[in-house]
């Protein structure tokens, strides 16, 4: 009886915590040294915000993050102006609804054992601006893997770059075209295969114990597409990052779509399930970059809503919802974007 009074009264505890209260408590010492189901238990029993589940791909995902020398802000001359744009702005927005027609916005990519989230994501919103710029006649995606592997300005491939250099990599080399792994009709398709057992997915193969080694960078398409590659390129028209600033981020989103965030990543993040993610600040592991399509406010927390790039079976069917508007992490500090040539 006494161990059920116990447990009830934490129960309570916890879910009376605002974010503030749970990130000012202190962090035992135990807690930095748990790891696997211990862990999920530990996050799951001292907040209420979100649920943390463990699956055996975990550890995988965790390696799959760029090292956080990347976690860079942009340079403060491209950085757009803190202007109004005088637009009344939901309590709630979904890229994916405002432009139904453009399938890119909806694909939850997967960058395998490799820290390619920088490219995955700068590609992706290419990819999703380039067709809403076209008002949904080009569906064309921008290839990842050449820009993970060819620009040679971005960082170091599978262990990291900074997305805001793949915007000006577009526009000066252009992209070509790409799309997952083994698409056929692509200049280049990722590179490396959905690693691990998902659901209702095929198996390619199990994870490799390290990071793939970077892609050597070939000016060439894959055989069987019969367009050149000098003559398959996607090319960006400018690149921006947005001031540290929830409306002007969210004004940008709603007007010209997706953009991408980067943030700091700590241990609980690669065991997020469903609810809104606040982080407790335990085991740093490096930096990652992702596409923010949204927002939104549950149970009273406001959220980014974000496509990561850990397949659709990580998370809430690829997603996450990311606490907003306290720059949690330093998400709200790296945002960048761009425009393309259509």
């Amino acid at each position: 009886m006494i161990t059920i009074i116990t447990l009830l009264l934490i129960a309570s505890t916890v879910k009376s915590l605002t974010v503030e209260e749970y990130l000012a408590r202190p962090v035992p010492e135990y807690a930095t040294k748990l790891t696997g189901q211990a862990y999920v238990d530990y996050v799951n029993q001292h907040q209420s915000f979100y649920k943390a589940e463990y699956s055996p791909l975990v550890e995988q995902y965790a390696k799959a993050v760029m090292r956080s020398e990347f976690m860079t802000k942009p340079n403060q001359n491209y950085v757009v102006k803190d202007v109004d744009l005088n637009i009344n702005l939901p309590e709630t927005f979904d890229a994916r609804e405002k432009w139904p027609n453009c399938t890119s916005i909806r694909t939850i990519r997967d960058q395998s054992n490799c820290g390619s989230c920088w490219a995955v994501s700068a590609a992706s919103v290419m990819s999703d601006r380039l067709c809403i710029q076209s008002n949904g006649t080009i569906q064309s995606w921008a290839s990842d893997t050449d820009i993970l592997s060819c620009c040679w300005n971005c960082g170091m491939g599978c262990d990291g770059g900074r997305p805001f250099a793949a915007f000006f990599f577009a526009i000066d080399n252009g992209v070509c075209t790409g799309g997952p792994f083994r698409e056929p009709n692509v200049c280049k398709p990722y590179a490396f295969y959905p690693c691990g057992r998902h659901q209702n997915q095929k198996y390619f193969g199990p994870c490799p114990k390290e990071l793939w080694p970077t892609p050597k960078c070939r000016k060439m398409c894959q055989l069987k597409y019969n367009v050149a590659y000098k003559d398959d390129k996607i090319y960006g028209n400018d690149a921006y990052s947005l001031p540290n600033n929830e409306t002007r981020i969210m004004q940008e989103i709603f007007t010209n779509g997706p953009v991408v965030g980067s943030f700091s990543v700590f241990a609980d993040f690669a065991i997020y399930k469903k609810g809104v993610y606040v982080s407790n600040g335990i085991q740093q592991n490096g930096a990652h970059a992702v596409k923010i399509i949204g927002w939104g406010v549950q149970d009273g927390l406001k959220y980014w809503l974000i496509a990561n790039s850990w397949n659709n079976d990580w998370g809430d069917e690829g997603y996450v919802r990311f606490l907003r508007g306290d720059n949690h992490c330093g998400i709200e500090s790296r945002v960048v974007t761009g425009t393309m040539k259509v």
